[in-house]
This record gives structure tokens, sequence and C-alpha cells, in this order.
């Protein structure tokens, strides 16, 4: 593989990551713990705000009896 194909390559998957970041789980410890991504609680990706699952699980500490 040649140093060109190597580099076309890596750009490639580089734009298929940021490009799919978005869909990713959220890292903070209560995405984790609910396994939802950041989107589900707030109103856009790397926003502060909240969605009503949000506001509930501001309240609660939990997703647990939240229907949407």
């Amino acid at each position: 593989m040649t140093l060109k194909a190597f580099l076309n390559a890596l750009a490639i998957l580089a734009g298929v990551a940021v490009l799919l970041s978005p869909f990713a789980m959220a890292t903070p410890e209560h995405a984790k713990k609910e396994e939802k991504q950041c989107i589900y609680c707030h109103t856009a990706v790397g926003k502060p705000d909240l969605n009503e699952a949000g506001k509930y699980y501001k309240e609660r500490k939990t997703l647990e009896g939240y229907r949407p």
C-alpha cells in the first residue's frame, strides 16, 4: 500500500467517524446508566437545553416510569 492510498483511507475513515459521532452513545455517567444517547434528554447534540425526558430525569434521577 502506498502512502497516498493509506492517507486517503485514513481521511475517509476520519470523515465517517465525524459524521457518525452525533449518533454514538454518550459518555456522561447519566447516559451510560440509562443506556440512552444524549439527544434522548437534550434538545440537540452538544446543547445543555433539556426536552421533556431530560426534565423528567433531572427531577427524578431516573427515566423509570417516563412515558414519551
